[in-house]
């Protein structure tokens, strides 16, 4: 698939400026109360960048150089990496890595395990894998949980929304795995 980064950002600047809210997402992982984060699958560093807003040290990894070139462009003091999640090794870890826009789902069927072993390895103990994505395209929370569990995180909660509206099952679900 290929972005457009400036495109893709464009259509949340539209949304931000009809006053639609584009930061649930980093509302919910600032809750934790987080001092570092990992933004994987960072796109052009929407979640990324309003952390750092806040304070948060926070940096970002994309496999899309277009992406990362409007996320870079947009704040020059994060730190923007090029890598593909699965494999990902950045010799660091945060206390929440947060997977926002469908991320597993951009990941060629297969490699979903490693995709999650890729940033569950990221996770400092007592930190947390949180992960929202549709439930629609083949990729189920049974196989997501599974694939948490051999990266060694537990399940801590399950919500339908960003909001924490409570999930009863559905279409989408944003996930919070810890790492005891």
């Amino acid at each position: 698939m290929t972005w457009n980064g400036d495109e893709y950002q464009a259509r949340f600047d539209r949304i931000a400026s009809e006053g639609g809210d584009v930061h649930g997402e980093a509302v919910f992982v600032r809750s934790f109360a987080p001092r570092t984060v990992l933004d994987a699958g960072c796109g052009t560093g929407r979640v990324a960048v309003e952390l750092a807003r806040h304070g948060i040290a926070v940096t970002g990894v994309d496999i899309d150089e277009s992406m990362l070139a409007t996320a870079r462009r947009l704040a020059p003091g994060i730190t923007w990496h090029r890598h593909d999640l699965a494999g990902l090794d950045l010799g660091l870890s945060f206390d929440v890595v947060v997977m926002a826009g469908n991320v597993p789902l951009f990941t060629p069927p297969g490699t979903e395990e490693a995709l999650v072993a890729g940033v569950a390895r990221h996770v400092r103990p007592e930190g947390r894998l949180v992960a929202g994505f549709s439930l629609d395209r083949g990729y189920t929370l049974r196989d997501y949980d599974a694939h948490c569990r051999t990266a060694g995180l537990v399940l801590e909660a399950r919500y339908a929304t960003w909001s924490r509206a409570p999930y009863t099952g559905g279409e989408y679900a944003v996930s919070v795995h810890r790492r005891p």
